[in-house]
């Protein structure tokens, strides 16, 4: 059953319009013969608006039409080349047609899809593969010399192959298969190995969970800079086949292209990791007509508050800041308005997510006092394909980071649990370090991390990025004016470049 509430974020989408009989049909029996999947998505599109254009890439423009038919043919081409019901592939690709394609194609199939990490090393992915039990890769050409390895003993095949055979006679698409498609994302691999986080689909108060603190619309058009193969990506390559809305994918990331597709194409939505928005400012967004814009969508890593303050300054009330995960998908939205109140909000849980923040007793903590995050909704995962899990608190699941509720219930995230680092029997949670470190005019980025220190037991260690020369004593005394002593960084270190993964995310195992 849908609730009034849950209604309502429905109507405002617009996806409680009416719709002929023979769409509605075409709509169901998409459903009925490949699930909650990337197949239906295009197939239902294609029952309801078949000539609108569902991709915008570097190589054209294919309508919803395009890609049901062309996956039809990539499908059959799949299974006479050996893909079977079952089978987990691994889908290599950059944003575009090629990743589309193949991952709707694939699901068509009833295989598995495995989103690889365009970032990742060889070695990496193959062990991935291997522990997936994968018996097929399709890749990008450009990745053919990296996956050496990891093809020698599995089905390979190049997105560009199987783009060149969509419009030619062959095979059709295979019959209705009795495995549903499973689509695999990988963690991040900040502080480990990336893991297979599977989902099977969500249901209607899923959809809802997304659509109530950002509000995207049907039939409209929405770049996606954010990388597919990652979970803030794919999830709103998924929302914009049940909305009915445009993509622009480019293959690589260029501020100015970013912009100016938003221009061209009138877009209302854009999708972007925090890195992103920095470079978008340096493009300086006053020469384009953003007037179209409504939503930036922001999530993937954290958000330094000063980033959050710039973008609304320099766009106007659009950013909304996701805090969520691979593995419990959406936690928390910052609206605008959460964001103008304090830039370091994460927000409040959107619809049908539950969120607490627990102490060591497992109870919840009192406003203000920090304790860590458990999330639930219908989008959680069931657990990593290796069958290892999360910390789990009845239903919910943890984050794995530490935060803290204020009067209001806006939650604001004080950094992974394991970056909470005790120094002389003190808890520093080095978010806040990062935070007052970003607020220096001189500062660009910054990492905080905890090293062995034999008179504190740990010390703390500043890793940052500098606009302009500025001693290291003039740092500390900058968190000394705004932070207890035991949080002052005891050393700074300068760099070029923060080590960062394809999200945007800093890697700190690289800076311990």
């Amino acid at each position: 059953m849908v609730d009034l509430a849950a209604a309502r974020v429905l109507a405002r989408s617009g996806l409680l319009k009416p719709a002929r009989p023979d769409q509605l049909l075409g709509m169901a029996l998409a459903f009925a013969r490949w699930g909650t999947t990337p197949a239906t998505g295009y197939a239902a599109g294609a029952a309801r608006h078949p000539r609108r254009a569902a991709i915008v890439d570097d190589d054209g423009v294919l309508t919803w039409r395009d890609v049901d038919t062309r996956t039809d043919r990539i499908a059959g081409e799949l299974r006479a080349r050996g893909v079977k019901e079952g089978d987990a592939v691994g889908l290599l690709a950059r944003n575009g047609r090629g990743f589309v394609e193949t991952a709707a194609a694939l699901s068509k199939c009833g295989a598995d899809v495995l989103y690889l990490n365009t970032g990742s090393a060889g070695g990496q992915i193959d062990e991935v593969l291997t522990r997936e039990k994968a018996t097929a890769v399709v890749h990008d050409a450009e990745f053919g010399e990296l996956l050496a390895e990891a093809s020698a003993t599995r089905l390979e095949l190049t997105t560009e192959e199987l783009s060149a055979l969509a419009g030619q006679p062959g095979p059709g698409a295979p019959g209705r298969p009795s495995h549903t498609s499973r689509q695999v994302i990988l963690t991040s691999g900040t502080t480990g190995a990336p893991r297979g986080a599977a989902r099977d689909g969500g249901g209607i108060g899923d959809l809802v969970s997304a659509l109530d603190r950002i509000p995207l619309k049907t039939d409209e058009t929405t770049v996606i800079a954010a990388p597919v193969f990652h979970a803030w990506g794919l999830g709103h390559l998924s929302l914009a086949m049940i909305l009915g809305s445009t993509v622009v994918l480019r293959r690589r990331f260029d501020p100015a292209q970013v912009l100016a597709d938003v221009q061209q194409h009138k877009a209302t939505a854009l999708v972007v990791v925090p890195v992103m928005l920095e470079k978008l400012l340096k493009a300086d967004p006053s020469q384009y007509d953003l007037s179209s814009l409504r939503v930036i969508a922001s999530s993937g890593s954290a958000l330094p508050g000063e980033l959050a303050q710039k973008t609304l300054d320099a766009f106007g009330p659009v950013l909304y800041n996701l805090y969520g995960s691979t593995e419990v998908a959406y936690a928390a939205v910052a609206t605008p308005e959460d964001l103008a109140a304090d830039p370091r909000s994460a927000g409040k849980p959107p619809h049908g997510v539950t969120l607490r923040v627990v102490g060591d007793d497992d109870q919840d903590v009192q406003p203000g006092e920090p304790g860590r995050i458990f999330v639930g909704s219908g989008l959680a995962f069931g657990g990593y394909t290796d069958g290892s899990d999360k910390d789990r608190l009845g239903s919910l699941i943890a984050t794995g980071d530490l935060g803290l509720l204020d009067e209001t219930g806006r939650l604001t995230v004080l950094g992974r649990t394991d970056d909470m680092v005790v120094v002389g029997g003190e808890n520093v949670y080095v978010g806040q370090v990062e935070d007052v470190l970003l607020e220096h005019e001189a500062v660009r980025e910054a990492a905080v991390v905890g090293v062995e220190d034999e008179a504190y037991g740990s010390r703390l260690v500043a890793h940052v990025v500098l606009d302009r020369h500025v001693a290291e004593k003039e740092l500390q005394d900058w968190v000394t004016g705004k932070l207890a002593r035991f949080a002052v960084p005891r050393e700074v270190v300068v760099h070029d470049d923060l080590p960062r993964n394809t999200t945007g995310k800093i890697v700190k195992k690289d800076l311990a």
